[in-house]
């Protein structure tokens, strides 16, 4: 299965186009910080139903991570079959990322904070986004007043409504491809179906994980029992499944029911992969596209499927969400290494202390067989082991080499936009990956 997730399509014009997952990725040598990302050519393809495979022999400028190391096994990093020059590959990917920097510089010298940045990419949309907000509020009904109460709190407790937001830019932006200027009822009812989807997921997650707290408030877990937890998560899953099927878009259908199937691939991955020192960097990535980028790339394409797009043009939103929903899970495991437990709300390195292996860790453990049997042997209980395990990633560089593959992620996102005309719901998208960026800047 090939590491990074962007969807695209050969198939243009077909009713069965062609699908693939593939994007680029950074090439990162042992005992040494990645400078700039280079590009690889996939050797293949993810199938799934309609989806073909993509041979060896197909020609692609999207890459992959191929082990720990970000090597491909003949321990240059570079792929000697794809014809292209190290020289050749290095020059193409050190101008994509400079014009990334140069993007993230420009906006971010207006020195906005990350809540001035939403209020700016959410501009465009108020109204749009206040209408999937009050559809929120009555979707829950009343037949069970102890799941009412339960979905309401998720509803009210804070969030930011990214996902949703996502959506709807993306719907308004591609609906102007074709000279329309409103969003249809469609795209409202995908946006509220997505942060349904989302939601549920965050309740599972929180009973899995046994959390207190979500975005600073109670959990349903904890306020309300793990039974209801469990069934609160299930109803809004059948809610979501409900107004799905009444898009009447098999398409699209298929499309969000494949993520609810991703998000438990990804909690099997994760739980089979627990203190794993052999996790590579691409199998690191399969469960963060399962976990998170899937639900994004899924609520974009579909986005573009209510605005009649063709079918280059829905491609290309799947993979700006894809490769911004790689980037945000990134940054979100850099963070559980760099910020404070009153910032994270949780204790700093919990994932790591739970034997989740993410970027940083993964990064450098070629580097460290210390760090390799802190994890493996020790498994991190005898006393002083979290946090020396947490200094040698620091010290092996793997904070920015995380940090690199999160821009990279970002790059390859900006880059589908093209396609868009010049519009505010672009330059929202636009901002959106420095909203995930800005928290490692």
């Amino acid at each position: 299965m090939v590491a990074s997730r962007a969807l695209s399509s050969t198939g243009a014009g077909s009713s069965r186009g062609v699908l693939r997952r593939a994007s680029g990725a950074s090439v990162v040598a042992a005992g040494s910080a990645i400078k700039q990302p280079t590009r690889l050519r996939p050797h293949r393809a993810y199938v799934r139903d309609n989806k073909t495979e993509q041979t060896d022999g197909d020609s692609d400028d999207q890459g992959v991570w191929l082990n720990g190391n970000g090597n491909n096994g003949n321990g240059n990093g570079v792929l000697s079959s794809s014809g292209v020059t190290d020289e050749a590959m290095a020059a193409k990917s050190q101008v994509a990322f400079e014009e990334l920097q140069s993007f993230l510089k420009r906006q971010g010298a207006r020195g906005a904070s990350s809540k001035d940045v939403l209020s700016r990419i959410q501009s465009p949309v108020e109204g749009e986004m206040q209408q999937q907000t009050d559809g929120l509020r009555n979707i829950v009904g009343e037949r069970h007043p102890l799941l009412s109460a339960a979905s309401e709190h998720l509803f009210q407790a804070g969030g930011k409504r990214v996902r949703p937001l996502i959506a709807i830019l993306v719907a308004k932006a591609t609906r102007k491809l074709y000279g329309l200027a409103d969003v249809t009822s469609e795209h409202i009812r995908l946006a509220m179906i997505t942060e349904m989807i989302h939601t549920a997921s965050l309740v599972h997650d929180d009973v899995l994980d046994d959390c207190e707290l979500r975005r600073g408030n109670s959990t349903v877990h904890s306020l309300y029992g793990t039974r209801v937890a469990v069934l609160a998560g299930d109803f809004l899953f059948a809610q979501s499944s409900w107004f799905l099927a009444n898009l009447n878009n098999l398409e699209v259908i298929k499309l969000i029911s494949q993520v609810i199937a991703d998000f438990a691939d990804g909690e099997i991955a994760q739980a089979s992969s627990l203190f794993d020192v052999d996790i590579t960097v691409e199998k690191y990535l399969d469960k963060s596209f399962y976990k998170t980028a899937s639900l994004i790339a899924a609520s974009c394409r579909s986005a573009a499927v209510f605005s009649d797009c063709t079918e280059g043009e829905k491609s290309l939103m799947y993979d700006y969400g894809c490769n911004l929903g790689l980037a945000f899970q990134i940054v979100d495991d850099i963070l559980d290494f760099t910020q404070t437990e009153e910032e994270l709300g949780k204790p700093q390195g919990q994932d790591l202390a739970s034997g989740n292996i993410t970027a940083p860790a993964i990064l450098v453990l070629e580097q460290s067989p210390r760090l390799r049997e802190l994890l493996k042997e020790d498994r991190l209980q005898s006393e002083g082991s979290l946090q020396e395990a947490m200094d040698l990633v620091f010290q092996k560089g793997g904070i920015e080499k995380a940090k690199d593959l999160a821009r990279h992620h970002g790059d390859l996102a900006l880059r589908s936009l093209d396609v868009l005309p010049e519009c505010e719901e672009k330059e929202s998208l636009q901002l959106m990956v420095e909203y995930v960026l800005e928290r490692i800047s």
